[in-house]
């Protein structure tokens, strides 16, 4: 990096994730170090440090690993750096999240955007300020402490210097949101959003799909036969080559409380998990048990799914929209238990309107819309398909 005409190199260890995830070894494991002078360098070093955590155990990269799509491969919730708590929601991949707008309401009164699943981080840097500071995550007992665990580091302060300015670290305040602001620097280059997925070559021309793919694509985009682009599709064009797959509102879809993990992390059973209603900025009652629509990107290679992990198989989630079309009650199995699809936890506030669009599908368009749902994985993720 130049600044003030002198020229800084600092040693930080960097990653090659397309080396990591031909492989499929963990991204937490750092390669020889690199020269170190922009924003993006730093928020990689970063992204995954242990020593930003309470018992130097865990990184962001830990719950968002690369090389399993950015997402936690490690089951339905995270464990902490204690190695002992756990979470009652799935974390949500860091792939694409800079396409999430800022979090406010749109022009029909309805929340929009923001990170985490009920939108409680504004934007990417506050999403990234999270964490360390979480009891039963990083644990770091307050922003002082994680600036000192900074500070320890020659390499940091020297890079901090050169991008924030003399003595960043210096101030706790200026010395976090500087931390964050890099991190975030980081999840907004292209290594979180190569859009290189089979689905961006088909739209490039590069290849085409099967005909089950592509009964898959004309099913998902169609207005008629199912309900998924009523939430999992950004852009009117079919063929938007930058489609993220979600609107980022926030809908209710009924998902069963997950008992085999509260079994795990000790949350009493029938507890309702708030949702949107959790945010800081939410008191509407009618908001409760809405989460954000996820991406779909990656989604093949991210599971378990819903916003608390308790399906295992991408198959399993388009069976359970499809219980809102079917009357048929062999249709409402859930096939990971053989029983029922539980009842939803707040039933107030689900959306029907979305929810019930189209008619039932039978196996044949389920299995084309899983596949198709496939091609929306980043080309370094395609062997995690096989696996």
């Amino acid at each position: 990096m130049i600044r003030k005409g002198i020229v800084i190199v600092v040693p930080i260890f960097a990653v090659s994730f397309a080396a990591l995830a031909a492989v499929g070894q963990s991204a937490t494991t750092p390669e020889p170090a690199v020269p170190l002078g922009t924003l993006e360098a730093l928020g990689e070093a970063l992204f995954f440090d242990t020593d930003l955590s309470a018992g130097r155990t865990q990184a962001c990269a830990t719950c968002h690993d690369p090389a399993f799509g950015f997402a936690d491969p490690r089951g339905m919730a995270s464990t902490g750096d204690d190695g002992v708590s756990l979470g009652d929601r799935n974390a949500p991949t860091a792939a694409y999240a800079a396409f999430s707008p800022t979090f406010h309401k749109n022009s029909d009164g309805e929340w929009i955007g923001g990170q985490f699943l009920d939108g409680r981080a504004a934007t990417l840097e506050d999403q990234a300020g999270g964490p360390p500071l979480n009891p039963i995550e990083m644990a770091m007992p307050d922003k002082a402490s994680v600036v000192a665990r900074l500070a320890e580091k020659p390499d940091y302060e020297a890079a901090f210097a050169a991008l924030f300015g003399p003595d960043t670290l210096g101030d706790a305040e200026a010395g976090y949101a500087a931390m964050t602001s890099a991190i975030a620097a980081f999840e907004r280059t292209d290594v979180f959003a190569p859009f290189d997925s089979r689905y961006d070559r088909f739209l490039a021309g590069e290849v085409q799909l099967t005909d089950q793919e592509e009964l898959g694509r004309l099913l998902f985009f169609s207005e008629q036969f199912t309900n998924c682009n009523q939430c999992h599709q950004l852009s009117r064009s079919a063929i938007d080559p930058r489609e993220t797959f979600t609107d980022y509102r926030f809908h209710n879809i009924g998902t069963p409380e997950n008992l085999a993990l509260r079994d795990l992390n000790g949350v009493a059973a029938g507890t309702i998990d708030d949702g949107l209603l959790a945010n800081p900025l939410v008191d509407d009652p009618a908001e409760r048990g809405k989460f954000r629509t996820p991406t779909l990107r990656n989604v093949a290679v991210t599971g378990p799914y819903m916003h608390n992990g308790v399906f295992e198989d991408l198959r399993t989630v388009v069976l359970f929209y499809n219980k809102y079309n079917t009357r048929n009650p062999e249709r409402l199995i859930n096939p990971e238990t053989g029983e029922p699809f539980r009842a939803a936890p707040v039933p107030d506030t689900i959306s029907e309107e979305e929810l019930t669009h189209g008619p039932a599908l039978d196996d044949q368009r389920i299995d084309a819309l899983v596949a198709f749902l496939k091609t929306l994985t980043d080309a370094r993720y395609e062997y995690l398909l096989e696996e």
